[in-house]
């Protein structure tokens, strides 16, 4: 089972994953840890990453970026419009009102949702971490921000499920920073002392966030988060980038934003010249050569003239810092630490913003661009069965409160709850008690639109159907179970209807209501962090209720205190007539369906096809890359061998046939850019093997003249060690005197054959000319020397037969031989041999011959 976390980022993505008892950032294939979050597509297939980064430039408007913010969104809505300004490529509006991206692919024009190109994305990312685990990648935590609403998570999590993968959790960036942090951290107090406060703060390429976050040993909770989604790095940058627009509009008399690609040149010396000025402080130029119309531009700009320029937006960076402050109810002293992660933070002006507002020197001990995949990849792990993880708890908060709005009957008073407040605990259930008399509909919303932002307040609606009035009139006593989930989704998850049922006496099969309610009062009584019955009626009891509220109290009354004494009820019996049993009732819930209806959320039928086309354009990217392979296969064949060929291989090939083959390989490169720039794999194939069947034999005589001098020292060498055996046999050495003579002549015999082999194939070899192919192959000299050696080695290295001492007899008499059997009874029984006048030391003349069988 496979541990990935994917960090997906406005800008960049990074993978993390679980290997060798610890979490590790993985490469891509260009050996960067840092995946570009870029789709391009082209005519044949797509690119992604850093691939279709390089392409940005020169394919404008087939290459997609920055779109991490339209999950979720409309089309029409005022944020998408004002990005779609600034964005190369097409926005346009697809068919159930989100934001799609207008391409040209395949030499087609395609309209892809926003939701497709993030699959496309992690196509990559999951490619790459099943290339380097080295198997199948399916369960995954991905990370989204803190601000993200229902709509922008279901969105995410449908493009996890258009590539295959299983999200096991979509994790608030700031709570992997936290679980990142705090894992490892051996000092945290213990779970009954006072939780150490620490504060993360992230400003990546887009956003603002900042948590506050208490740890206990094991045990990790999140106070309040807060946000600025619209501030980040790229902000900075637009601010460089406006400056030497007009800058340029001066000088050179160039208007910039006239051409997409000048705007998107000027972007990225924007942001290099941007990451220069956190480390230098001296003026730095801004050089691009040939910006437009062959023109050479110059500027330059210092640190103080930056932190000028971008002075609102360091501004900005307060007002999130005190709203955390204010959720919190802490102090700054109470703050322990303040860590920062995020590219932006590098900025010296960002830093020293937030060290002056929190009275400290900020840390800097996580890594700022790999923590929150790392914190991922931690999480994953603590969820899979297949690795074994530190205990450590992590509590999440709800960023927004979540209210519901029920149907009403024209006697009620309107029905609004509020079921989550803000900073509520997450993953959290709550169970709530209507009483209906009918199917009603739930409404679930943001309470506070103003905080929030997204647009659509609205979450969803939904319906809690086949609710039926009982029959005696009365209203349905109905309990609905709301959730926040680990993705921190809003939803009605169940419903049901409680009914009371009277039983028979003789059905013993069904429990009473009395039995299922002491059944019911453990469990309520035990604490359950994470379902909670809820107490708050939201001023309308006649609505909304408690289980606490509708549940009979199991303690006796006084009346019934009464009657326990077994005398006064004897005295009962005997006065008054008996009483008619009250039929027994027993209480059962059944459940009901709920019909959702949300704000965004795929339909099955379009999510299907949008996998099934996600398959074809994977299958077709691996049809050309295989093409692209067989094509590098035949360029790098001619421009390897035309080099050999008048180096090493040249005396391995005729003149003549070195003339043929050269013009084949001229002939060939001319094909490749010309005809066979674009042709099908298997021709690039038959190309191969036609430049093969000349090339082939000249490479295979330049291994083999390399290879077979040293195969035929070995050999010699052999040859001569058994030669050595033989004449130290022949001048009866005591080593070799007990191997039988028959068995050292085979291997003489042996020996003589493999030298007289060895020789006339060395002199055969000799007379040959290098362009000719040889005699005996490398290969033959190899099989020659294990032939030898297994006719002569078993021989010669026989072992040297044992010869025993001759034994001296010794007159024992009777007790000696009782001593004896004594003797070997001890043995045989492993125990310690009694031993007479202390320890015994045995002649060393005397040899004892024990046989214990």
């Amino acid at each position: 089972m496979s541990v990935v976390g994917f960090d997906l980022g406005f800008q960049n993505c990074h993978i993390a994953i679980a290997r060798a008892g610890g979490i590790e950032t993985i490469a891509n294939e260009f050996s960067d840890r840092c995946t570009p979050a870029v789709v391009s597509f082209g005519s044949k297939n797509r690119t992604i990453g850093i691939a279709a980064k390089n392409q940005q430039i020169t394919h404008a408007y087939n290459t997609v970026s920055n779109f991490k913010r339209f999950h979720g969104w409309a089309f029409k809505d005022p944020v998408v419009q004002r990005e779609k300004k600034n964005l190369a490529f097409d926005l346009v509006q697809m068919n159930n009102g989100g934001v799609g991206v207008k391409v040209n692919y395949m030499g087609e024009v395609h309209s892809f949702s926003v939701e497709q190109i993030t699959a496309m994305l992690l196509t990559k990312l999951k490619e790459t971490a099943e290339n380097n685990l080295k198997k199948p990648v399916t369960d995954c935590v991905i990370s989204v921000p803190s601000f993200f609403t229902d709509a922008e998570r279901r969105s995410v999590l449908d493009a996890a499920q258009i590539v295959g993968l299983n999200c096991l959790r979509l994790m608030n960036d700031m709570t992997a920073v936290a679980l990142n942090f705090g894992i490892y951290k051996q000092d945290l107090p213990a779970p009954e002392e006072k939780p150490r406060i620490v504060v993360f703060v992230d400003m990546g390429h887009s956003a603002f966030q900042v948590s506050a976050c208490a740890f206990n040993k094991g045990k990790l909770k999140v106070l309040g988060t807060a946000f600025d989604p619209f501030l980040g790095g790229r902000n900075f940058d637009e601010k460089l980038v406006e400056y030497f627009c007009t800058d340029f509009k001066t000088k050179y008399k160039l208007d910039v934003k006239s051409k997409i690609r000048a705007v998107l040149r000027l972007y990225q010396e924007c942001e290099k010249l941007k990451k220069l000025m956190s480390s230098n402080s001296t003026d730095l130029p801004l050089n691009i050569e040939c910006f437009m119309n062959d023109i050479d531009v110059f500027g330059k700009m210092n640190r103080s003239q930056f932190e000028e320029l971008c002075l609102d937006h360091l501004q900005r960076i307060d007002a999130p810092l005190h709203s955390l402050m204010e959720q919190i109810q802490l102090r700054k002293e109470d703050v322990s630490a303040v860590e920062i992660v995020g590219g932006a933070t590098r900025i010296p002006a960002v830093k020293e913003k937030i060290s002056k507002f929190f009275g400290k020197d900020v840390s800097t001990t996580l890594n700022a661009d790999e923590a929150v995949a790392r914190g991922c990849a931690l999480q994953c792990a603590i969820l899979s069965p297949a690795f074994k993880v530190r205990e450590f708890c992590v509590t999440d908060v709800v960023p927004f409160p979540i209210s519901l709005k029920w149907s009403i009957d024209q006697d009620e008073a309107e029905g609004v709850h509020e079921v989550f407040s803000r900073n509520h605990a997450a993953p959290f259930s709550k169970v709530l008690t209507l009483y209906r008399k009918g199917p009603f509909q739930l409404e679930a919303f943001y309470s506070d639109p103003g905080i929030i932002p997204y647009p659509e307040s609205k979450i969803g609606q939904f319906v809690v159907q086949n609710v039926a009035a009982p029959k005696d009139g009365d209203k349905s006593k109905v309990k609905v179970k709301v959730r926040v989930n680990t993705h921190g989704i809003f939803s009605v998850s169940t419903a049901s209807v409680v009914e009371r049922v009277q039983v028979e006496e003789n059905d013993n099969s069904m429990e009473t209501e009395a039995d299922t309610q002491a059944q019911l009062l453990p469990e309520r009584t035990e604490h359950d962090k994470n379902i909670q019955q809820d107490t708050s009626d939201a001023g309308a009891q006649s609505q909304v209720q408690s289980d606490g509220q509708d549940t009979p109290s199991l303690e006796p009354t006084k009346e019934e205190n009464k009657m326990t004494d077994p005398e006064k009820i004897n005295e009962k019996k005997g006065d008054q007539p008996p009483e008619a049993k009250k039929p027994k009732m027993k209480v059962k819930n059944i459940e009901l369906p709920v019909e959702a209806n949300l704000v965004w959320q795929l339909g099955k039928d379009l999510l299907n096809m949008y996998i099934e086309n996600e398959g074809k354009m994977i299958i077709q990217d691996k049809l050309e890359k295989e093409r692209n392979d067989a094509k590098n296969a035949v360029e790098e064949y001619v421009y390897e061998f035309r080099d050999k060929l008048s180096g090493p291989y040249g005396k391995f090939v005729c003149e003549k046939d070195s003339s043929r083959f050269s013009s084949l390989l001229t002939k060939t490169e001319d094909w490749l850019y010309e005809e066979g720039e674009d042709q099908p794999k298997q021709v690039y194939v038959e190309k191969l093997d036609e430049l093969k069947k000349l090339g082939n034999p000249i490479q295979v005589r330049y291994q083999e003249s390399e290879e077979r001098p040293r195969m035929f020292e070995q050999l010699g060498h052999r040859l001569q060690q058994y030669a050595k055996i033989l004449g130290d046999y022949r001048n009866k050495d005591e080593k070799y005197n007990h191997i039988d003579a028959a068995e050292m002549e085979k291997v003489e015999k042996c020996v003589s054959e493999a030298m007289e082999w060895m020789n006339n194939a060395m002199n055969a070899q000799a007379k040959l000319c290098p362009y000719q192919d040889p005699v005996v192959r490398t290969s033959e000299i190899k099989s020659k020397q294990i032939e030898l050696d297994s006719n002569c080695t078993s021989i010669v290295t026989q072992p040297k037969p044992k010869v025993e001492s001759p034994k001296e007899e010794k007159t024992v008499n009777s007790n000696d031989i009782h001593k004896d059997e004594d003797m070997r009874d001890n043995l045989k029984n492993n125990t310690e041999i009694p031993q007479e006048n202390g320890d015994c030391h045995p002649n060393e003349n005397t040899t004892f011959d024990m046989d214990l069988d």
